[in-house]
């Protein structure tokens, strides 16, 4: 559900990212042409503002040489008719040529003009502070409004952006829903959907009709095989059991019918773990198990290899111990569990004991590298070549727990031996009889 929220999530916002970086772009770029535009207005508008007052002075000075030029707020002229004139000019008007000003004083922007005639030097200066003050306000009035159009951007894209992946949305948890193969007799595929949603759709379709009939050949193959290879098994432990039952057969011959039957047990055992490796189906039926009598099933067929080694073996658990599992499947990685710790350990003992839901596995053996701890669940891994085995008794341990909701966790310690511990989930925990 994580993962959708965030493809959700993701693909809203990349959505609403774009058309934000689009108004960002577009308004942005709108802005700084209106402000140019307006800068250039607002000089063509004060130079226009000079020259009419430059032509109004001229015309004034010419009709009445003996006129007081005009000094207002924002606007002063002054008429210049020989040096000691100019002396009465601010000091920032003096010696400039004619033409266009612009002089700044005080932090104020200030533009001037200046025109002789007939060896009259006339003055004109506007303090441009009304227009700077407008084309600060346009420029804030820009920025608002570019940060006002890129939010409502934002929101509107998301906003529109999820009803757009709506589509996509409503098909993930349809997915979501679907197990390997089952494609539950309804198509993905809707009639109302969007063109690119519907292909996608029907693409999933098609992927999972392809894993169902992939399953149901891998189902029949396995079906088949584990058949093919359970007869002749079966065969070679019923001629055991006949041979076994011969009453002249001398006890060495018996010893070694014990061996193949033996050996043809352990074959069939990893037969089956091997096809749960492959299919991943329960190994049976869930139902009350004694875990006192499932270990000693389990331990029964290494009994020759214990007292071979004289090592001592020790159940911890009390008979009428009951957890309500699949006892086929605890069998399957007890026998694998319980085959490593005979194997690699040559003296001293093998406990099984379980206490509050966790069930051990604890041996006095050669122990196991640290570097090799999160290699042991790895298919095909083996830390030693001492012992005889392919590498899949703790990676089927592992797949079972896995299944069935089991934590399975190790210490160990080279030289000083291995603990395995099994940890049930608390709602199947034991109960006594």
């Amino acid at each position: 559900m994580i993962k959708l929220l965030r493809i959700e999530h993701g693909l809203r916002l990349r959505v609403a990212n774009a058309l934000a970086n689009f108004c960002i772009i577009t308004v942005g770029t709108l802005g700084v042409i209106l402000y140019v535009i307006s800068d250039n207005i607002e000089h063509d508008h004060i130079r226009q503002v000079i020259k009419m007052e430059m032509d109004h002075l001229v015309h004034r000075y010419r009709k009445h040489s003996d006129f007081y030029s005009q000094i207002g707020s924002h606007l002063k002229s002054y008429v210049i008719h020989h040096v000691d004139d100019e002396l009465h000019v601010p000091s920032y008007y003096r010696g400039l040529n004619n033409g266009y000003h612009r002089v700044y004083y005080d932090f104020e922007d200030i533009y001037v003009l200046v025109q002789t005639i007939e060896d009259v030097k006339f003055v004109v200066a506007y303090r441009a502070i009304l227009h700077n003050k407008r084309l600060s306000e346009l420029r804030l009035l820009i920025l608002l409004s570019w940060v006002a159009v890129v939010a409502i951007a934002f929101i509107v894209g998301y906003v529109l952006a999820g009803v757009l992946v709506k589509q996509v949305t409503d098909l993930a948890e349809r997915v979501k829903l679907l197990a390997p193969g089952d494609v539950q007799g309804v198509p993905l595929m809707k009639s109302d959907m969007d063109n690119e949603v519907a292909q996608l759709a029907s693409a999933l379709d098609g992927y999972q009709n392809r894993i169902r009939r992939m399953l149901q050949r891998e189902q029949e193959f396995t079906a088949n095989i584990s058949h093919e290879l359970r007869t002749p098994v079966t065969t070679i432990l019923t001629s055991c059991e006949l041979l076994d039952s011969e009453p002249d057969l001398s006890d060495k011959i018996r010893l070694r019918i014990k061996r193949i039957e033996s050996a043809t047990t352990r074959m069939g055992e990893q037969l089956q773990a091997l096809l749960f490796l492959a299919r991943e189906q329960a190994l049976g039926v869930m139902e009350p198990v004694a875990i006192a009598e499932c270990v000693n099933d389990a331990v029964e067929p290494h009994y020759p290899e214990i007292h071979r080694k004289k090592l001592k073996l020790i159940i911890n658990i009390q008979p009428d111990v009951i957890i309500h599992l699949n006892r086929q499947a605890l069998h399957t990685a007890l026998t694998n569990l319980l085959r490593n710790a005979i194997q690699y350990t040559d003296e001293g003992f093998i406990r099984v004991d379980y206490n509050n839901g966790i069930l051990s596995i604890i041996d006095t053996g050669m122990g196991i590298e640290p570097a090799f701890l999160p290699l042991l669940f790895e298919r095909f891994f083996r830390g030693t070549t001492r012992v005889d085995g392919l590498g899949i008794g703790l990676p089927i341990v592992k797949r079972i727990c896995n299944h069935y909701g089991w934590r399975i966790n190790v210490e160990s310690q080279v030289g000083h031996g291995t603990t395995f511990r099994i940890i049930f989930p608390s709602q199947i925990q034991s109960s006594k009889i």
